[in-house]
């Protein structure tokens, strides 16, 4: 029923929302000799003791940790260490299921990532090519290819940020153009248009901005692990989110069904109000032609108004219509 394809946002986080744990935990941390455990304690250590920013902080140490362990963590090394994540049932087909579904809705489905995790990672992740775009932490390299500086930055706060810059059709370095005023209409991706994956606290800001703009926000949990479904109940308990669902992406699960019903009411309310739409017109159309007078002259340019009007235009057999 829709001219166009109608865009909607599929929004995750990636570390225990798609992937079962940290990104770096896979390959980046066991190249340095360590244990994930063992590496985030030392590395949030770190960072309380400098009273840094936690994300800003493990950047950092992990620069210094491989420094000392003379590991040169160049892009392509990066790159490489996000060949081995793993992932959540059915995450590897969930992208081309979910994509198709919505292609029968006449809904263009555009899936994004705001990540604390590290987008020389993702780079390497083989789901990576099913993003529009990707929001993540970055580093600044030299001339050698070794990072020197966070180039990106992205905490739990920063992310909701990258919501309006996703509403806008923003690109992630359109710093300044978030800020700028664009009516509402004009927005590509509406929040009540947005689905928004998280898997708990670091991720309230951003579930509470969609839920609260009308979109459609999902807490995820490990299957297997009651105290990370407790969490997410609590968030839903707590009206952070719309749905607490295990993370299983597998074809027919609760968390595929919840998201095709999802779809299916967003085509709905969008036929519904293109409908509603065509009546409103015939109502003008309606009222416009009782002011058509016996003998006057009338021009209608083109329209759907106009056309609804010349339904009308029988009754004046004195009266010329052009078009």
């Amino acid at each position: 029923m829709a001219k166009r394809p109608t865009k909607v946002a599929l929004i995750y986080d990636f570390d225990e929302t798609l992937s079962t744990g940290y990104m770096q935990d896979f390959s980046l941390i066991p190249a340095l000799g360590m244990k994930p455990d063992r590496f985030w304690k030392m590395a949030n250590q770190w960072s309380a003791d400098q009273e840094a920013d936690q994300v800003t902080g493990s950047m950092y140490y992990f620069m210094k940790t491989a420094k000392e362990k003379k590991l040169r963590l160049t892009r392509q090394f990066l790159k490489k260490c996000g060949q081995n994540i793993e992932y959540f049932p059915g995450v590897r087909e969930w992208f081309e299921r979910i994509n198709e579904y919505g292609k029968n809705l006449d809904l263009d489905i555009e899936h994004y990532l705001i990540s604390s995790g590290y987008e020389e990672i993702l780079a390497g992740a083989e789901i990576r090519h099913y993003f529009k775009d990707m929001f993540a932490c970055s580093y600044a390299f030299d001339d050698e290819g070794l990072p020197v500086w966070p180039a990106r930055v992205i905490n739990y706060s920063i992310k909701v940020q990258f919501l309006s810059k996703i509403n806008k059709g923003l690109c992630k370095i359109d710093d300044v153009a978030v800020n700028e005023f664009m009516p509402t209409e004009e927005r590509p991706i509406p929040f009540d248009r947005m689905i928004y994956f998280g898997d708990g606290m670091t991720d309230i800001p951003s579930m509470k901005l969609v839920n609260e703009r009308g979109g459609n926000a999902i807490a995820v949990y490990a299957p297997k692990k009651s105290h990370e479904r407790k969490k997410a109940i609590k968030l839903l308990a707590d009206n952070r989110v719309n749905f607490a669902l295990p993370a299983d992406y597998s074809e027919n699960k609760e968390l595929d069904k919840v998201i095709k019903t999802i779809l299916d009411k967003i085509a709905t309310e969008r036929d519904l109000d293109v409908l509603k739409n065509k009546e409103e017109k015939k109502k003008i159309a309606r009222y416009a032609a009782s002011l058509i007078a016996a003998d006057d002259f009338v021009y209608l340019d083109a329209g759907t108004s106009t056309g609804y009007m010349l339904e009308h235009s029988r009754r004046f057999s004195h009266c010329r219509i052009f078009q």
